[in-house]
């Protein structure tokens, strides 16, 4: 039997509160992020923003230049995580397998859920009243037999809106996607694919496995699946944490290695501290140290320490930082835990130096 998986996705979460909290606020150009001159970024921005072309992870001194009144508010994620809490109460009280991914998304799977007849459409659109209704902000939804197309689907009638894919049209709604709507697929393997001519993912399924494996290495089996809408992932209730850290950006690049060691133990200082804030019992397997350099490349150094000391940081940062020995904008320690030591392909992206596949710093 198929199964029923709902995206659920807020609009604008963190904007949206905000309007919600201060009514005088809608209408208006608004991002929730970091001070422009401390090289923050936005966080996220209501569709009146996104009209003067402002977006997500967009720096916040660049998005003041596209939208001059832009208004920004520094994050206040007391409030958002209550608003988070809100929500996930609505979706718990229709199926237990509820998958947060963020604050404001969520996987369910109510394939086995009687309530509103069954139908996921009509539970989609009940949750979304009850979050008008109870929360105060709108959510949008994508309703699919699989968790790739659900969460494509769920962004095609935003904001307020959802978007069903039935199980006999799935075939002919993924074939149609451009490429880049599959996840991991970035600006550079965007570009990369379109030198190869393809664009949508019904081109690429032109593509053989041990083709697109020999172009893109284990990244080649998740395209050849996804661009056919082959999606075999559960709904995961309890998804196990892989790691924990903390990272810093400066306001200006630390020079030298000098710099980055006496920059270090503040760093460990707010990584021990939310370690400490950690009641779930994870085994510390790895621990490792980040660096983004001023030419926004990046590296990551790790070794095998579940009880890693200052002497094993400077190490690291040590190693990390001689791969380029360019000043340095951003430094991250942190640990993966041993429930979580197979191969992780996000993780590949820091084994050596390389640039943002979307381009972005």
């Amino acid at each position: 039997m198929s199964r029923k998986i709902i995206h659920c996705d807020c609009d604008c979460f963190y904007a949206a509160v905000e309007m919600r909290d201060d009514p005088s606020l809608v209408g208006r150009p608004l991002a929730v992020g970091g001070k422009p001159d401390e090289r923050g970024v936005v966080a996220t921005c209501n569709y009146e923003a996104r009209a003067f072309g402002v977006r997500s992870a967009m720096s916040t001194a660049h998005a003041l230049r596209l939208c001059p009144h832009l208004l920004l508010l520094p994050p206040d994620f007391t409030r958002y995580r209550a608003a988070s809490r809100q929500i996930l109460a609505i979706y718990q009280e229709y199926t237990a397998l509820v998958e947060p991914l963020s604050l404001d998304e969520a996987y369910l799977d109510v394939t086995a859920v009687d309530r509103c007849r069954g139908s996921a459409t009509l539970m989609a659109q009940e949750i979304r009243s009850r979050i008008h209704a109870e929360v105060g902000i709108t959510a949008s939804a994508g309703i699919a037999p699989n968790k790739f197309v659900a969460k494509v689907a769920s962004d095609w009638r935003k904001p307020n809106g959802q978007f069903v894919v039935p199980p006999q049209e799935v075939d002919r709604f993924v074939a149609e996607l451009p490429v880049k709507k599959i996840f991991g697929v970035g600006k550079v393997t965007a570009e990369h694919l379109l030198r190869l001519g393809v664009e949508t993912c019904g081109d690429l399924r032109g593509w053989g496995l041990a083709d697109l494996t020999r172009e893109f290495g284990s990244f080649g089996a998740k395209l050849h699946r996804l661009c056919r809408g082959i999606d075999d992932r559960p709904v995961a209730p309890d998804r196990e944490r892989k790691s924990l850290s903390v990272e810093t950006t400066y306001t200006r690049d630390l020079p030298d290695l000098e710099a980055c060691v006496d920059a270090l133990p503040a760093l460990v200082e707010q990584f021990s501290r939310r370690m400490a804030r950690l009641h779930d019992g994870e085994t510390v397997h790895k621990v490792f140290v980040k660096l983004r350099f001023s030419d926004f490349t990046r590296t990551t150094a790790e070794c095998v320490n579940p009880r890693p000391g200052p002497e094993t940081w400077i190490k690291l940062l040590t190693e990390g930082y001689r791969r380029r020995a360019l000043p340095v904008r951003l430094l991250g320690v942190g640990v993966r835990f041993a429930a979580a030591t197979a191969p992780d392909p996000q993780l590949s992206l820091f084994a050596g130096l390389v640039p943002h596949d979307d381009g972005r710093p």
